[in-house]
């Protein structure tokens, strides 16, 4: 009995690095196709109708979703607990009106400000089509990492407090 333990423990240990590792090489090779310029996120209206500003004094991480993506729905507490902490801002591309974000937001109690993307002028100009990505810009506005795929809390959050040195 034993035997057969370990013997699925070393299975499910071996998958698990197997997906973490072509998880990973995957990420780092759509990440290659972004946009790799300088922030130039102008004043954007939220969907709260309240306009978001880049303090360019801080770090600032912009993440690309979609409300029917489904990795974005379970990498969603990640991004709210670092907008706890840091300065972030949402992309929502696809989702319907603001009403529609919002009421997305309220239900999965997620409160990271949000721009509505519905034409897809930003994630075009980035050239973001696959969902969840996520950038993170340092102080003085320039690209520091990119993610595509999920992110960890704890991977968001090492980038972050790397970025604020």
């Amino acid at each position: 009995m034993l035997q057969k333990i370990k013997h699925y423990f070393k299975e499910l240990l071996f998958f698990t690095l197997f997906i973490t590792i072509f998880a990973n090489g995957l990420s780092l090779y759509k990440a290659q196709e972004l946009n790799k310029s300088d922030l130039a996120l102008t004043p954007t209206k939220l969907i709260n109708s309240t306009l978001f500003t880049p303090d360019t004094n801080k770090p600032l991480m912009v993440h690309i979703w979609a409300t029917w993506c489904p990795i974005c729905k379970v990498e969603a507490d990640n991004i709210n607990r670092v907008a706890q902490y840091y300065e972030v801002v949402s992309i929502a591309v696809d989702s319907g009106t603001d009403y529609d974000i919002h009421t997305y937001m309220q239900a999965h109690d997620l409160g990271y400000k949000v721009i509505n993307d519905n034409s897809n002028h930003i994630s075009d100009r980035l050239n973001i089509h696959i969902f969840p990505t996520t950038l993170i810009y340092d102080k003085n506005q320039k690209l520091v990492f990119s993610e595509v795929g999920y992110t960890s809390s704890f991977g968001l959050f090492i980038r972050m407090l790397w970025v604020s040195f």
